[in-house]
């Protein structure tokens, strides 16, 4: 038995363990480390809360306002 943790991929939940012999860890694969990125991508994936900027180019591309 190992004496390294063991994780669930957060993609595809099969169980691996923190070693060298995953190299995409937390990941199982490339395929499953892919998938996550792309939900983050996609907005699938999100951090809730508030955003800590407004839009700051809205302004900028409202023709009606005088630039100074």
């Amino acid at each position: 038995m190992s004496d390294r943790p063991t994780l669930s991929c957060p993609t595809c939940k099969k169980p691996i363990e923190w070693s060298e012999q995953y190299p995409h860890r937390p990941f199982c694969c490339e395929r499953c480390k892919l998938i996550d990125l792309g939900e983050w991508a996609s907005e699938g994936h999100k951090i809730p809360g508030q955003p800590v900027y407004d839009d700051v180019l809205s302004d900028d591309l409202d023709p009606s306002k005088t630039r100074h």
